[in-house]
């Protein structure tokens, strides 16, 4: 054997196995973290991420890694290298790598190790530690709360599990784990980023993630709770760098408005359906699965775009990604066009049962801009990218976005086009009035007249 070789194969960062562990896995034990009621006080945290261009200025924050993995890969990689610029700070969180459902068992086990690995590592340099805590479904269970000792002040996110969007809460995905917890590391007390569930039990720090960002670096303003009333707590989605558990994709989704209830059906039926904008309304035959989601669309209408759309034309619609994903148009150029239930037979089969109705609800809704106003940037920019077509009225101008395949157009409506084939970035940076897209359109300044997904 060669000297480089031996070196290779006994290397503490290749072997891993410098800590004690008082469990089968070989799960690394963390020191019980010692905090006093004062340090734990108005506390805020920063992000890994912000690391290097904060330098110790707020060495009174303690550093989370609440992040997307691809942000703090390194550390484990090369822990060494951030031992200097993490002691700067009154603590930090273990590193929160992905408990994702879709994982493999092997891989939670993996990210597990790696998360306490790392703290027994730099605990072991003198830095404060507290153990971030996450898990998966109950199988996790076996081993998520391996290598904290009982007592311990923990942290945990409920970021991912909150409704956000079009996607319902995954609170009992949470409290199982949660309830879970605290039965087997009874801990001293709970850092909680993002807002905590009302039925959380337990001495809970509550740490608002916006507070915490790199836009509040200089505030004052204390997160601090203890044990928080809900009724304070104001539920947000900012739809940024955040991450935790739960699924990858978020949870279920659900409809936000009217208008993309009709995504959801009686299984393998085809229904007529009305959507309406503020410039009218069309209807569209709907194809539900045998899941009932719609996974193809067929629109009565050209939008009054006859230079992108036949009337008819169809969509396909995707749910790989757990939400309707719609398809670019497929256009009927042929004198004989297809009826629907034709088209999507060729494509899945015979349908059993066909059905045509539009419930009286759908015909009596009325559009309102503001019940359809975008909230965050994320949330627009996720619109965008499922397909939708977004319309709104600015500056007493009324423009029109749609997107296919990472390509989107904009028109003036009845006018002419003013961009073709951009990015998502570019159509965000496109200037309306000298004024970026992205700057405006989650302000009162607009007024959304059609959103159609």
């Amino acid at each position: 054997m060669t000297l480089e070789n031996f070196n290779y194969r006994t290397d503490p960062l290749f072997l891993r196995n410098q800590f004690d562990s008082a469990n089968s896995f070989g799960i690394p034990d963390i020191p019980k973290p010692e905090f006093t009621e004062d340090e734990l006080k108005n506390l805020l945290l920063l992000g890994f991420n912000q690391l290097k261009k904060d330098n110790g200025k707020h060495a009174e924050r303690i550093i989370h890694f609440f992040l997307y993995d691809y942000n703090f890969e390194k550390i484990w990689s090369n822990p060494e290298l951030y031992l200097k610029s993490l002691s700067q700070y009154k603590g930090i969180l273990t590193p929160d790598f992905s408990m994702y459902l879709e994982m493999p068992y092997t891989l939670q086990l993996y990210n597990t190790f790696r998360n306490r690995w790392c703290g027994a590592f730099f605990a072991s340099k003198g830095v404060h530690v507290i153990p971030t805590v996450s898990w998966a479904d109950e199988k996790s269970f076996e081993f998520c709360f391996k290598g904290i000792e009982k007592g311990s002040i923990v942290a945990v996110s409920t970021y991912m599990f909150h409704e956000s969007d079009h996607h319902k809460d995954q609170k009992e995905l949470f409290m199982n784990g949660y309830n879970r917890m605290l039965s087997e590391i009874e801990p001293e007390k709970i850092i909680c980023y993002s807002e905590p569930f009302y039925e959380m039990k337990g001495d809970i720090i509550y740490v608002d993630y916006e507070l915490s960002s790199w836009k509040y670096l200089s505030s004052n303003i204390s997160p601090y709770l203890t044990k928080p009333d809900i009724n304070d707590i104001i539920i947000k989605s900012y739809g940024y760098v955040c991450k935790g558990g739960g699924s990858a994709f978020g949870g279920e989704w659900k409809p936000k408005d009217k208008n993309s209830e009709r995504f959801l059906g009686e299984p393998n039926t085809i229904k007529e359906n009305t959507v309406k904008t503020t410039k009218g309304s069309y209807d569209v035959l709907d194809y539900y699965n045998k899941d009932g989601k719609a996974i193809a669309e067929r629109h009565l209408t050209d939008h009054n775009r006859s230079d992108k759309h036949t009337n008819p034309h169809d969509h396909l619609v995707d749910w790989d990604k757990n939400f309707p994903d719609m398809s670019s148009p497929i256009n009927h150029t042929d004198s004989i066009i297809p009826t629907f239930e034709d088209f999507v037979s060729e494509l899945f089969g015979k349908i059993s049962d066909y059905i045509t109705g539009d419930e009286k609800s759908m015909k009596n809704y009325e559009y309102n801009p503001d019940d359809h106003k975008f909230e965050t940037l994320g949330e627009f920019k996720f619109y965008l990218s499922c397909g939708a077509n977004v319309g709104f009225k600015y500056n007493g101008v009324e423009y029109g976005i749609e997107g296919h395949n990472n390509s989107f157009d904009i028109w003036i409506y009845n006018t002419k086009d003013i961009a073709e084939g951009i990015t998502l970035e570019q159509t965000l940076d496109f200037e309306f009035d000298g004024v970026k897209l992205r700057d405006f359109i989650t302000t009162d300044d607009v007024e959304i007249i059609e959103r159609i997904m």
